[in-house]
């Protein structure tokens, strides 16, 4: 036999388990108390009750609590690309719309140190966390679920709290796609191909491996181990990948996908000293986007991750927040190379 639903908590719940009347428990979730001379204190329980039974309170009213200090804290991994710097502009963007004080701190995809600057940021009392790039975000979800602070992430997925990310799977397989079709129209080989950048083990990578290998095998294209080199999200690991490879078969493939921008960083390290027609036999595919790419002078195609609808889609996710609900949201990539 099916459990019966519980039902959602209601302003009548809350002011029964704070000892407050329903018309003044409706003026604090509706961030309204101030200018009706209720006290803080009494807001304070309200909101804190309502977070409790999981009520979905609204960031205004969150706004409104003396125990926060106006702050809206984010974490990234750096700010050397288009992708998160554009994710850390529309972050301030949106915190300062609501009245609130971004702070943007870069971890260098180092835990020890998203670890120390998400405490450094809860002892803030920052009102929310913005999490992006964190390949595992569960001990920084915890932290903040146990300092009572919400929290998203952002780019990598955890289990712990909302996640916003690109439909990394579709973007990789339709990018693939479009390379099987320019080999095809080129009569290259199409089975001559390498995947390079990114960690094998991370969730945008696993699902960007996943779109690439459904699109050469729903082309009839064998996918096998050697095809692959995923050892880090530095230029320095993408060349020497690109080298070892190069080293091995003794020229650049035919098909190539740079997993990210630094990966493109890495062919172009790589290339740097080589002939200037080394990438003339091969199609290059990128998944992440720089405007300036589109001046380079070998056949690109590229990935374009949408930040903004990224960011609103985790300030969306923040201002229905409620406890034990982590739901995750896919944004849809486009193709292009322009601005």
């Amino acid at each position: 036999m099916d459990e019966p639903r519980k039902s959602k908590p209601t302003i009548y719940d809350i002011a029964k388990a704070s000892n407050a009347a329903p018309s003044t428990v409706s003026l604090v979730l509706n961030g309204r108390w101030a200018n009706h001379r209720i006290k803080p204190d009494t807001a304070e329980r309200i909101l804190q009750v309502a977070e409790k039974v999981g009520y979905a309170v609204n960031l205004k009213a969150r706004g409104l609590r003396l125990s926060r200090s106006g702050l809206a804290g984010m974490i990234l991994p750096q700010y050397r690309n288009w992708f998160f710097a554009g994710l850390a502009e529309k972050f301030e963007a949106e915190a300062r719309a609501l009245g609130l004080c971004p702070i943007v701190v870069s971890t260098q995809r180092n835990p020890v140190n998203e670890a120390k600057v998400t405490e450094a940021l809860l002892a803030q009392q920052i009102e929310f966390l913005f999490i992006a790039g964190v390949r595992d975000p569960a001990p920084l979800n915890a932290m903040c679920r146990a300092a009572n602070v919400c929290c998203i992430n952002i780019d990598l997925p955890g289990p712990d709290a909302p996640s916003v990310v690109s439909d990394n799977r579709a973007g990789a397989r339709q990018l693939t796609e479009i390379i099987i079709d320019k080999l095809r129209a080129e009569k290259r080989p199409l089975d001559d191909w390498f995947f390079f950048g990114g960690v094998d083990n991370d969730a945008n990578t696993s699902d960007r491996v996943a779109g690439f290998t459904e699109a050469l095998e729903a082309a009839g294209i064998a996918v096998t181990a050697d095809m692959f080199d995923c050892n880090g999200y530095t230029p320095e690991a993408g060349a020497l990948a690109l080298s070892e490879r190069h080293a091995k078969f003794g020229q650049l493939p035919a098909g190539l996908f740079a997993n990210g921008i630094t990966a493109l960083e890495g062919l172009l390290k790589f290339t740097a000293n080589l002939p200037a027609n080394t990438l003339d036999s091969t199609i290059v595919g990128g998944f992440d986007w720089d405007p300036f790419a589109a001046h380079l002078r070998f056949d690109l195609t590229m990935v374009r991750q949408d930040v903004d609808a990224m960011i609103s889609a985790g300030f969306t996710l923040l201002d229905g927040y409620r406890a034990n609900h982590n739901p995750l949201i896919l944004i849809p990539t486009s193709i292009g190379n322009t601005i």
